[in-house]
């Protein structure tokens, strides 16, 4: 497994004991305040330039802003997802991340037997006292996704790319889906699931067979994979979206992109947590909020008449007119 540790507890904790046992003049010596810790649990690597990266700068702008001790540490299955949990919050972790809808059953577990650790999970239902979910409403960013490539396209087709079938990610696929025929009512959006967000190669073959098919846009959620789907894009000459990060930078095919500003909502919670005022119910962020935004590459040839009709679509979904597709999880 390959495990990447930030700035170890113990560095806080020893802190922590330095400022607690020197002697006062008079009276007992004062408690220090314990340390204010935060962890983080991804199921990919940091490296993969969206969901995992806007994560991991999350849990730093957490240790610039707030002064938090902060590690991470990588995992890869169910098990690991517990274990982690579980050895987080004996060592007294204030705060722990895990970044996926496929973390919450570990989470309720855990938490149910630490009462003094939150737990968060980035997607997810499920709550309790020290238990909540951030739900990314990046659905509504994904519509407009689909209602741009609907107005653009030359074939009526679309592809969707996406890693491990999640209710999370079809949920995306469900927006963009509905953007798309909402723009082209007798267009097809097809979804394919390659099982892993790393693999590449499995990513660009999926992309590589849609545009074989006709599809001449393709919107992905597939993490570290997703750099498939731009060398197929590129190779096909079509056009593709970035997801969860504004990835317009990292191909010419890539029109626009569906972002989450994570750092800012990962603050947002762990100042919550570290004031005491965490609640244990889900928050919430969709286009309103200015965490999520869909965000035109500067380089993208999108004829006016399409962005003003995207900038209205995004102005009713911002007041509420406009309710977007998504899932029921």
């Amino acid at each position: 497994m390959n495990r990447r540790i930030l700035r170890p507890f113990a560095a806080c904790a020893a802190a922590a004991a330095l400022a607690s046992c020197g002697s006062r003049e008079a009276g007992t010596p004062r408690a220090a305040a314990p340390p204010f810790t935060v962890a983080l649990l991804t199921p990919g690597p940091v490296s993969d330039a969206g969901w995992n990266a806007g994560a991991y700068e999350g849990l730093r702008e957490i240790e610039k802003e707030l002064g938090a001790g902060v590690s991470h540490v990588q995992v890869s299955s169910p098990s690991e997802f517990e274990e982690q949990f579980r050895a987080y919050a004996a060592k007294g972790t204030s705060l722990v991340f895990g970044h996926g809808f496929e973390f919450q059953d570990a989470a309720e577990r855990v938490a149910k037997e630490f009462p003094k650790t939150v737990f968060v999970t980035t997607s997810g239902s499920r709550t309790a006292p020290n238990l909540a979910p951030i739900v990314f409403e990046l659905e509504q960013a994904a519509y407009l996704c689909g209602l741009m490539a609907g107005r653009m396209t030359k074939t009526g087709r679309a592809g969707m790319v996406g890693g491990v079938e999640l209710p999370s990610i079809t949920s995306t696929f469900l927006a963009f889906a509905g953007g798309f025929r909402a723009a082209n009512p007798s267009g097809t959006a097809t979804p394919v699931f390659t099982g892993s967000f790393e693999d590449v190669a499995g990513a660009k073959a999926a992309a590589l067979a849609l545009a074989d098919r006709g599809a001449d846009f393709l919107f992905q959620n597939a993490d570290a994979a997703a750099l498939g789907v731009f060398k197929a894009a590129e190779e096909r000459g079509i056009r593709a979206f970035g997801t969860n990060r504004d990835q317009n930078a990292l191909s010419p095919s890539i029109v626009a992109s569906a972002v989450i500003d994570m750092p800012r909502a990962f603050v947002e919670t762990a100042r919550r947590v570290k004031a005491g005022t965490f609640d244990g119910k889900p928050l919430r962020y969709g286009l309103a909020s200015g965490v999520v935004s869909f965000v035109i590459s500067p380089k993208a040839n999108v004829p006016q008449a399409v962005r003003d009709e995207l900038k209205a679509a995004e102005g009713k979904i911002r007041a509420g007119t406009l309710v977007v597709p998504r899932g029921n999880f």
